[in-house]
């Protein structure tokens, strides 16, 4: 399937379902579906994001329509579009085309302003400040009386959207899942990919093999299995970890790994392995977590006091990364 006939069936499940959600006010899309060529084939392990603005929010999450995997989220409201431009997802859904129903044309008007001045120099900072804020927040934020997933999850995402920064400064799609290879690309075109092996030593990957990788993509592929049908609805990630997300949160990572990025899919093995943790102690559930620890072990973040210790880099690393992506926008 092409992307656009994709984006096509995202507003046709906003036309027939999602406009008759309450307080409906519109729907965009977001994502790499969003930033990716029409032309270009929808890969398997992709989904198309799509988020609705509702009030009260809905929690709708993954599911198939018409042989396309949506990933449909909402917000109440959307702000000023000083604040939609402030704001890194926001600001990179909006300088696109976006829109895919909009009743009161107020998105529409957003997407006129936000297109016109999103490459603006102090708009970039905005966003690139508003990323390293996430960066301190996820990290300052690690609690040692946390669950195991969650005290990881903090860690985990803390330094991944050290990522983010440079990507948001590059005006690059802040991707999820392949941050690590998009911000690859993007500091090998400006002959940074010295900064790359920082990036990776911050997540304790940059030494790993590729076999030691796929050994814990396999524990995770049984993990992962093992959590797809538990039944978990006040879980907030649920239908990440089901049977039909399995494309995107498993064999994503295996198609990062096949084309040589191995270290870069570590991120994303490491964050479903919490996530499939959390749906299953959230259904009151416990097991498979020798396969993390061991994970763990192989990034230098097994305690608490080895990740308040790699934590503690990533701040300490804050300045380099300002600097190193105010050199690319």
């Amino acid at each position: 399937m092409r992307i656009e006939q994709a984006r096509r069936l995202a507003r046709r499940w906003v036309n027939e379902e999602g406009a008759a959600l309450p307080g409906f006010g519109g729907a965009f899309l977001t994502g790499s579906a969003l930033w990716a060529d029409g032309d270009a084939e929808l890969p398997a392990s992709s989904d198309v994001d799509v988020v609705v603005v509702a009030d009260p929010p809905v929690r709708i999450g993954k599911f198939l329509y018409e042989g396309v995997l949506l990933e449909v989220s909402s917000m109440p409201r959307l702000g000023s579009p000083h604040e939609v431009l402030s704001d890194y997802h926001l600001a990179g859904s909006f300088h696109l085309p976006c829109v895919l129903a909009d009743p009161t044309g107020r998105l529409t008007e957003l997407q006129r302003v936000v297109a016109r001045d999103f490459a603006e120099r102090p708009w970039i900072l905005a966003r690139c400040t508003q990323a390293m804020d996430r960066v301190r927040g996820w990290i300052n934020g690690m609690d040692e009386s946390a669950p195991l997933h969650d005290q990881v999850s903090a860690w985990l995402f803390g330094t991944g959207v050290t990522t983010h920064v440079l990507l948001v400064a590059g005006l690059r799609n802040p991707t999820i899942r392949r941050r690590y290879a998009a911000v690859r690309e993007l500091l090998a075109e400006h002959g940074r990919h010295d900064y790359h092996e920082v990036l990776l030593d911050l997540l304790g990957c940059a030494a790993l093999s590729r076999e030691r990788v796929e050994r814990h993509l396999a524990a995770l592929e049984v993990a992962f299995d093992a959590a797809a049908h538990v039944r978990a609805p006040s879980y907030r990630f649920a239908s990440d970890i089901s049977p039909m997300a399995r494309p995107v949160a498993v064999d994503g990572s295996r198609e990062l790994i096949r084309a040589g990025l191995h270290r870069e899919a570590v991120f994303w093995v490491a964050a479903t392995y919490a996530r499939c943790l959390a749906k299953r102690a959230a259904a009151g559930l416990s097991g498979y977590e020798d396969g993390f620890l061991e994970l763990l072990e192989d990034l230098g973040a097994a305690t608490f006091a080895d990740r308040r210790c790699r934590g503690d880099r990533v701040l300490a690393a804050l300045p380099g990364l300002w600097q190193t992506a105010m050199s690319l926008c």
